[in-house]
């Protein structure tokens, strides 16, 4: 954990853009104390982005070989960490379609057979690294497939439900059965698996799925025996807001809450005091993760609908802001196509690609940006963030972050309206900067003068 030196000030919430108010001497201690707790990032995490790979939908093949083809352009768009969903093989009892859940695991320390073999996803890891990017991997660690192979080697190992004297089904999912934490034995037997992924595939970090439906305290006495091997990226599935605690264990966290309160936003047409309202309650957390902040990913695209059902016109918007507010940006397989179709979860479905990623470009610039411009950096105290203010606080959302004398200014137009004539009326901006998309300058110190249109955007990095 960081000392929370965020700087947020909110229409409505703030009356002007000032320091937070001085921590009180037992709320410093509290603070002081959890810093002791914490694991320390690796350093590349506090500027990486994270690519999701769905590797059965990425190609027609969807096997690791497949996937290797896609490196070059990845690389030249400026991914920087890969994370794969589960490469376990899945359990075939129960399992859902024809292919099953890649969440339904038979077995920690093997290949599911249809991406390919060992040696094949060593050489895509071998492949990735050289080409400077990291690669995580999906862990499901609260539950299995019924055909798991611990279900006949180690019975003891689940949960059992009572009425069934069968094993217990995890909430809601039939085709999955619940780990018992409780058993050191399994405890044991996950970490080792964890490590043995490190060891024979020299993976650079975990996704941890559903973090919060395992014990913490597995967590903080997993890592550190993982991390032994090598430093790893942790990523877990729960957002901060609702379990705080894990960033005991977790270096970055989702944001859930921010991605609900966007969709209603702009379906619901909220005031922009509804957006600010839950980046203040982050703030509030003070810097205990790094944040992922996104707009889809597997279970978004295929049970809730594509960004683009959520957020029409404002998706491209909301990229930007994952990209440069506080935290790493999260991306989703054809994200930059970009891809506006439901993706088949059980079945064989692929991203329909064609010889032209519209936003290949966009995010280009936004992931460079964000990977060599100090005043991007995620959970890094020397990094400051302001709101902005504008003569339009109803329809423009603008946040300055700074570095020392280096700064990225970020101004959204959050709304419908069209030809929005507005001004920059906040002395914190002023001299000169140029356009990271167009390279054009502008010296705010006497021109702040806008006109944008519906759910526009305007990025700018100054010196």
């Amino acid at each position: 954990m960081r000392l929370p030196l965020l700087i947020l000030c909110f229409s409505g919430l703030l009356a002007s853009c000032k320091l937070m108010p001085k921590k009180s001497e037992k709320e410093t201690n509290k603070t002081t104390s959890a810093m002791l707790n914490r694991f320390k990032p690796v350093d590349w995490a506090h500027t990486t982005n994270i690519y999701e790979v769905n590797l059965r939908q990425y190609s027609n093949a969807g096997t690791f070989n497949a996937f290797a083809a896609a490196i070059p352009r990845l690389k030249e768009m400026g991914i920087e960490t890969l994370w794969f969903m589960p490469i376990t093989p899945i359990a075939q009892k129960n399992k859902k379609g024809s292919l099953g859940s890649y969440y339904a695991c038979s077995d920690y320390t093997a290949i599911n057979p249809e991406f390919g073999t060992l040696d094949d996803f060593k050489a895509l890891v071998k492949m990735a690294h050289d080409n400077g990017m990291k690669v995580i991997i999906d862990w499901v660690a609260n539950h299995t497939g019924w055909d798991h192979r611990w279900t006949k080697e180690h019975p003891d190992y689940y949960l059992k439900d009572t009425a069934t004297n069968d094993f217990q089904i995890a909430s809601g999912m039939d085709d999955i059965i619940e780990l018992d934490f409780s058993n050191p034995a399994l405890r044991k037997a996950m970490t080792d698996a964890m490590k043995y992924w490190v060891t024979e595939c020299d993976i650079d970090g975990f996704r941890c799925d559903l973090a919060f439906w395992v014990e913490l305290d597995y967590w903080k006495e997993a890592r550190p025996q993982v991390d032994a091997v090598k430093p790893l990226l942790w990523l877990g599935e729960y957002d901060e807001l609702e379990k705080p605690e894990y960033g005991e264990a977790f270096d970055a966290s989702y944001t859930w809450t921010w991605m609900h309160r966007t969709k209603e936003f702009y379906q619901n047409h909220l005031p922009i005091d509804s957006l600010l309202t839950v980046l203040k309650k982050y703030d509030d957390l003070g810097d205990s993760t790094m944040r992922a902040w996104f707009t889809t990913n597997h279970d978004e695209n295929s049970w809730n609908g594509t960004e683009y059902e959520k957020y029409g016109e404002m998706a491209q918007a909301l990229a930007v802001f994952s990209c440069t507010w506080n935290g790493i940006p999260l991306l989703y397989s054809g994200q930059e196509l970009p891809n506006k179709k439901r993706l088949e979860f059980f079945e064989k479905d692929p991203i329909e690609w064609t010889d032209n990623n519209t936003l290949q470009g966009f995010y280009k610039t936004l992931l460079q940006l964000k990977s060599s411009h100090p005043a991007l950096r995620a959970g890094d105290p020397a990094v400051h963030t302001y709101r902005i203010k504008t003569s339009d606080p109803k329809h423009v959302f603008a946040y300055m972050r700074q570095h020392g004398e280096k700064k990225v200014l970020v101004i959204l137009n959050l709304s419908p309206q069209k030809d929005l004539h507005f001004e920059l009326t906040d002395p914190l901006v002023k001299g000169r900067f140029n356009n990271a998309f167009s390279g054009a300058a502008n010296d705010f110190t006497t021109d702040k003068q806008f006109e944008m249109q519906a759910w526009e955007y305007l990025v700018y990095t100054a010196e």
